[in-house]
């Protein structure tokens, strides 16, 4: 083992001098060499930049894995992936795994049952909108978390070392001026400027490796202003796929409401006026009923449909609407169609017109503009 003696002594010496110059330079005791206004500007700069970048990549963190610490030991794992250099594989997200319990607790109920197919087409949803979470969660990794972490790992890295060089550099510098003041003899002095030329080159050529360094910050914010865009198209990506998901689960959900209830609707809902079973009218048992006594009640109840134009509304449709039986009306979303409602109608429904076509129509798939 190569244990050079004089070496160590001498660099002991060296951080000893140092130290004492820092010392003294604290104390208001020795005179500290100021850098230039601009190499100062620019330090503060990047000491700004790592600060806030640091805190954006732990509060985005927190935004996309809310709580890393669970039972699964999601930081650890990151941690060992990391450290090994190895991709982290792909875990299952929360309402990945909330689908999956809602379709096996739907075969345990029976996927017949309403209950059990309601809960299949919540489940595959919920599926649905994990996939979504897991693609943001990739995406965002790669295109900003990473670039950050680079940032942070690599070039800061390479900044506070020469940043450390530089201090050291001006402290020697301070440390010859020093020694050129309490020089008396010619000799001393000659000796104490030689190193005074030495120690300032050395400064100058140190000042400049580090102005350079701290002038790519503007380039690093460059390349986080690309990485923040991708981040927000990811994110408004992931939020629209959402919002196209609860949508049409919303849909299937209505269908699924309607299914389980149209018989109840068919008894307590007005007919549709423009149904066979509507427009022939009650008939009492033993009783014939003449041609012209049966188009009574459907002449009256053609007109309590047909209101008054006050009580007619305009309204947009917001979703599509498949009609389950002849007395409703399909509905396309986006178009205005006029709505009523007639005496005794149940308040979750009301009569929609499209030109000639007539029906019920459900509540929630409409938007009433006046």
């Amino acid at each position: 083992m190569d244990f050079n003696v004089k070496k160590l002594a001498s660099g002991a010496g060296v951080f000893f001098t140092r130290a004492v110059q820092f010392t003294e330079e604290k104390l208001g005791q020795a005179e500290k060499t100021e850098l230039d206004p601009h190499l100062e500007n620019l330090i503060t700069r990047a000491d700004c930049t790592k600060n806030w970048t640091e805190k954006i990549l732990r509060q985005t963190e927190v935004l996309l894995q809310p709580n890393p610490i669970d039972h699964t030991g999601a930081r650890i794992e990151e941690f060992i992936y990391d450290k090994l250099d190895k991709k982290l594989p792909s875990r299952t997200t929360n309402p990945e795994l909330l689908g999956q319990y809602m379709l096996e607790a739907a075969n345990e109920f029976g996927p017949a049952t309403p209950y059990g197919s309601t809960l299949i087409t919540v489940g595959e949803y919920q599926k649905r909108l994990g996939g979504a979470e897991r693609e943001l969660l990739q995406t965002s990794a790669a295109t900003f978390l990473t670039p950050l972490r680079n940032f942070l790992e690599g070039d800061w890295r390479t900044i506070s070392k020469e940043r450390r060089l530089l201090e050291n550099r001006r402290l020697d510098l301070d440390i010859c001026k020093a020694r050129l003041k309490k020089a008396k003899q010619a000799e001393a002095k000659a000796a104490a400027e030689h190193e005074l030329r030495v120690a300032q080159t050395e400064f100058d050529r140190q000042a400049e490796v580090t102005r350079l360094l701290l002038e790519g910050i503007s380039s690093t914010h460059l390349n986080h202003l690309r990485c923040l865009q991708d981040f927000g198209e990811a994110q408004a990506t992931y939020y629209a796929q959402c919002h196209h998901y609860m949508q049409d689960l919303q849909r299937e959900l209505n269908k699924c409401a309607n299914a389980v209830s149209a018989p109840h609707h068919t008894a307590a809902v007005c007919p549709d006026p423009v149904s066979s079973a509507f427009l022939s009218g009650p008939s009492s048992p033993g009783a014939t009923v003449s041609s012209s006594s049966s188009q009574k009640p459907t002449k009256l109840a053609m007109e309590q449909t047909q209101l008054p134009g006050t009580g007619n509304r305009k309204a947009k449709v917001l979703y599509d609407y498949d009609a389950h039986d002849a007395s409703e009306l399909s509905l396309l979303a986006d178009e205005l169609i006029t709505v009523y409602t007639v005496p005794g109608m149940d308040p979750d429904w009301l009569i929609g017109e499209r030109g000639n076509e007539k029906g019920k129509v459900p509540v929630t798939y409409l938007e009433l503009l006046s």
